[in-house]
């Protein structure tokens, strides 16, 4: 541990470990000092064989973001644990309304993957403890609890081990999350917008194959989404042979359903399922173990200070309608990791407010977009007027058979409508 580094990032999750291991050849070259704080102990990567779990939660990951993670580096292990998103089926349940998208029809691999968090989060911490990395400290088990202003720096105090040590950074870097204590002992507000609603997640097991197809189906409750999952052994113990087929269901429920939901034993629950979701990925045999928040949008009044940056769920929690949410923040941390890497090339100070506010508005619009994109989608699916129904339908179906309108929606859903930038 040193007493002072160019740049603190507190938060070793998805978030904080993306924008360190995006930093590591141009942190070399630049003789950059970082280091990533952690509250948790980091998992030694070579303790045991990686097993995929039943029940892991996962991320849908944009075809964008395969292209980060392979300029970051971790992307040939990373595919090594994943199921690719080869179609989308969109429908509306009751209405006419469909509409299907193919990766062969946007010529590219495929439009998404989905990865099990905890193995996203052990490739990118093998990645930061390969020999190229020395130059970023993983402070864990540890916490911050204060910073402050200390005349050209930040003012860290991390206790770790009982312990409690001082630390200085030219720019500290807050990506601890949407419950972020830090966030409010240093004032910065935020905008909050209730949708009285809970998401219900878990996975299930349909019959047969996936066959690597993704669904979004909204209903007059809620929308669901079930995304495919890596295939995992079938249970020998049991007798059973093959394979396990699993799919991430993520299901949009208002409030006062929740409960009741949550309580139904297993195979009450598959069968609410297929009552609102219908039988279109086949029969469900097996559910796992449910899990459940509210939702709501929140929104950080301020992403950017004198050697501060608020990032990831700290910034922002959008609705997981579209599954926009992670990579709109992998998008913020490579437009973060550019703007360091230019910053220390011009030997411009990165804590310095002007780079920090310009790394700000180029992030603005994506976020934007992107949030006001979930926040209308909900909103519209989730209103029940005969005009507005029959109008979304109508759209589903216009952009099922509009090639033109097919590929513009798909290249923004995939992150390819602006460029990655270059780490290097």
């Amino acid at each position: 541990m040193k007493q002072h580094y160019d740049i603190l990032i507190i938060g070793g999750g998805m978030v904080g470990a993306s924008l360190a291991a995006s930093l590591i050849p141009a942190g070399k070259r630049l003789g950059l000092s970082i280091a990533v704080v952690e509250a948790f102990p980091m998992p030694d990567a070579d303790s045991a064989e990686y097993q995929p779990s039943y029940d892991a939660r996962a991320t849908a990951l944009a075809y964008g973001s395969r292209l980060i993670y392979e300029q970051i580096g971790i992307w040939e292990q990373l595919r090594e644990h994943l199921s690719p998103i080869t179609d989308i089926h969109v429908s509306d349940k009751g209405r006419f309304g469909v509409s299907r998208l193919n990766a062969g029809d946007e010529n590219v691999a495929a439009l998404g993957y989905v990865v099990e968090n905890h193995w996203l989060g052990r490739v990118l911490m093998n990645r930061l403890a390969q020999p190229d990395a020395a130059h970023i400290d993983l402070l864990c088990p540890a916490e911050v609890t204060a910073v402050s202003y200390q005349q050209q720096n930040m003012a860290v105090t991390l206790s770790t081990a009982g312990s409690e040590h001082a630390l200085t950074a030219e720019l500290v870097v807050m990506a601890d999350g949407g419950r972020s204590g830090l966030r409010e002992q240093l004032g910065i507000g935020y905008q909050q917008q209730g949708y009285h609603q809970h998401a219900l997640v878990t996975n299930i097991s349909p019959e047969s194959s996936h066959h690597h197809i993704a669904y979004e189906r909204f209903t007059d409750t809620g929308p669901m989404a079930l995304l495919p999952l890596e295939d995992l052994p079938a249970d020998s113990a049991s007798g059973q042979t093959g394979v396990r087929h699993r799919m991430g269901l993520v299901w949009t429920v208002p409030d006062d359903q929740i409960e009741e939901l949550m309580a139904l034993n297993d195979r009450a629950f598959i069968e609410r399922v297929h009552e609102r979701f219908g039988y279109r990925a086949g029969v469900f045999v097996k559910v796992g173990e449910r899990y459940s928040y509210p939702l709501k949008l929140s929104v950080a009044d301020e992403q950017v200070r004198q050697g501060l940056i608020v990032l990831g769920n700290a910034a922002h929690a959008l609705h997981p309608i579209a599954g926009q949410g992670y990579n709109l923040a992998l998008r913020g941390v490579v437009s973060l990791a550019a703007e360091l890497i230019r910053a220390r090339e011009a030997g411009i100070g990165l804590g310095d407010i002007n780079h920090l506010t310009r790394f700000a508005r180029q992030v603005r619009q994506d976020q934007q977009k992107t949030i006001g994109f979930s926040d209308k989608t909900m909103k519209l699916f989730s209103n029940s007027h005969p005009l507005l129904a029959l109008g979304r339908s109508a759209g589903l179906q216009l952009l099922d058979i509009c090639p033109l309108a097919k590929t513009v929606f798909a290249r923004s859903a995939m992150g390819l409508d602006q460029p990655t930038p270059d780490l290097r």
